[in-house]
């Protein structure tokens, strides 16, 4: 009966999808509905040639190896990793495009317009979030000591859910198409996919907890739980939009003017605050002490910076409209919001740093240990220059200017790049069963390779970035203008190329990991032994 109302269910989808192919108004939304109507159909025939079989394991049952759902933790690895690749070639590919912009080829779909927010969601929603819904999945069965809550079927429609927004959002972006909105690209029906694909996330997570069979609640959890809440939220206030027609992909945003600037850059920068740095902090407090053999070196300090980061990252928005029509006040909050949220984000950093108490020997030797830790000090290092450029005074300078741009990849490339680095090679051999990863020696290669990336890229951009804001307001005797807008760019064009090839390293590091990870799946390394697998 189940089987037969699948099938038809997914008869009626792809119907609906190929009508909506043909009625549709754009050439985003016919390309959307066309693929769904190709998914779909392939999902009926699928379902039809295993209706009335069984699955490998009961819909509702672990694998029997752990006690653990770790299929879709694999999945969620191997996704990170691939996406990973595609997201750091799309940036350095960008990156040369600044520097020599004869290789956009003078083709719409390979403008930098329309690369840039693929590159960005590549990262962010693509590496970064498929690496943050694998880490929980993981984390919150051994901290629980419970395997997910909802069954196989949910864990995995929550992955392929999530793999079908990423395709959607950027075959919109390579078409053309978007909200226009910085990290809320996608047009009305992907913001909708998502936010059904993120319920049925919280509800596993959720669920998970609330059956767990450990007594406490791990603050890793505390982490990733405000990031699935808060971004749900962010989400669905931001991407509030009236749609054109039910054919097309365009919408109106609800809010209007200096409202729609504030709630953008609400979401913005709370992305930053929840997406890139809640969730990977649970990563943090969950793969440093598995990787350094040691507990949490303040577990009360853990929950101040909880509950500090919690309260205080939701009000610094406004600091990214510094001299905008928003109201002072409203300027003045979000910087005296982002000046305060700098000593918890430290009191984070020193917990994390500090937990090496006792093993600091391990990080010649180890050096999946070594970029965990290294990732730590760049979140010190961005959470302390994000509030310093959010001082009105230093934002005048910085605004505008390449120096965002370093600091964002110092934080994104050093903190949230190699802190998923180290969580995979930490996860790869247990998950797939092996003693150990298939070469140290290319996860040092890797380490320097992307250190060494990320300072190119950093410090050319700060270089650049204070150059270029002294040239905009250089004036000459009589008040005029010094330098023409062209000189300016003309001046940053050698630290372009230092940018383009430290992202050129960053990916060969990237390239590196991806076979290591690869050899060492395939068992290339040797075998573990069978163990019983506790609560951890």
């Amino acid at each position: 009966m189940i089987d037969a109302a699948k099938i038809a269910a997914l008869g009626i989808l792809t119907l609906l999808f190929a009508m909506a192919a043909n009625w549709g108004t754009d050439l985003v939304y016919q390309v959307h509905a066309l693929l769904l109507a190709l998914l779909s159909a392939g999902l009926f025939i699928w379902s039809i040639r295993r209706a009335g079989g069984r699955d490998r394991y009961a819909i509702d049952g672990p694998r029997p190896e752990t006690g653990y759902n770790d299929d879709v933790v694999r999945a969620g690895v191997i996704a990170t990793t691939l996406w990973g690749v595609v997201g750091f070639l799309a940036g350095t590919y960008i990156a040369f495009q600044l520097a020599f912009p004869l290789l956009n080829w003078d083709l719409p779909w390979t403008s930098f317009g329309r690369l840039r927010p693929l590159h960005t969601s590549a990262v962010i929603f693509a590496f970064g979030g498929n690496a943050l819904i694998a880490t929980s999945f993981y984390i919150v069965q051994r901290t629980c000591a419970a395997p997910l809550w909802g069954g196989r079927n949910l864990a995995w429609f929550v992955f392929w859910g999530y793999q079908l927004f990423i395709v959607l959002a950027a075959t919109g972006y390579v078409l053309g198409s978007t909200q226009s909105k910085e990290y809320a690209e996608p047009e009305w029906y992907v913001d909708l996919w998502l936010t059904i694909v993120w319920v049925a996330y919280l509800a596993i997570y959720l669920g998970t907890i609330v059956k767990r069979r450990e007594p406490h609640i791990y603050v890793a959890n505390w982490f990733f739980l405000a990031f699935i809440v808060t971004i749900a939220m962010l989400h669905v206030v931001n991407n509030i939009a009236i749609p054109v027609s039910i054919w097309s992909s365009q919408s109106v945003i609800l809010f209007p003017g200096v409202q729609g600037a504030m709630v953008q850059w609400w979401y913005g920068h709370n992305a930053v605050g929840f997406f890139l740095t809640a969730g990977f902090l649970g990563m943090m407090y969950y793969f440093i002490p598995k990787q350094a053999d040691r507990p949490v070196y303040s577990y009360k300090l853990s929950i101040i910076h909880f509950w500090a980061l919690i309260f205080l990252y939701i009000w610094a928005g406004p600091h990214h409209l510094h001299y905008t029509a928003l109201p002072d006040w409203a300027q003045v909050l979000g910087m005296v919001m982002s000046i305060i949220l700098w000593m918890p984000s430290w009191g984070g950093m020193i917990n994390g740093l500090m937990t090496l108490q006792g093993a600091w020997d391990k990080l010649r030797t180890d050096p999946v240990l070594r970029m965990l830790v290294v990732s730590v000090g760049f979140y010190g290092m961005a959470t302390f220059e994000g509030p310093m450029m959010s001082i009105r005074s230093v934002n005048s300078l910085s605004h505008y200017t390449d120096w965002t741009i370093g600091h964002v990849h110092s934080g994104a490339l050093g903190w949230n790049g190699m802190i998923t680095f180290g969580a995979l090679y930490y996860l790869v051999p247990r998950l797939w069963n092996r003693e150990r990863l298939y070469s140290i020696s290319l996860v040092s290669w890797h380490f320097w390779l992307a250190t060494i990336g990320i300072v190119l890229y950093a410090a050319s951009m700060w270089v650049t970035g204070i150059m270029e804001g002294l040239m905009w307001r250089e004036v000459d005797a009589q008040g005029f203008l010094v330098n023409s807008f062209a000189d300016t760019v003309a001046a940053k064009f050698p630290m372009y190329v230092v940018r383009a090839l430290g992202g050129a390293l960053f990916l060969t590091g990237a390239l590196i990991m991806a076979y290591n990870l690869w050899k060492t799946a395939v068992g290339a390394g040797e075998t573990a032994s069978a163990r019983p697998v506790p609560a951890e």
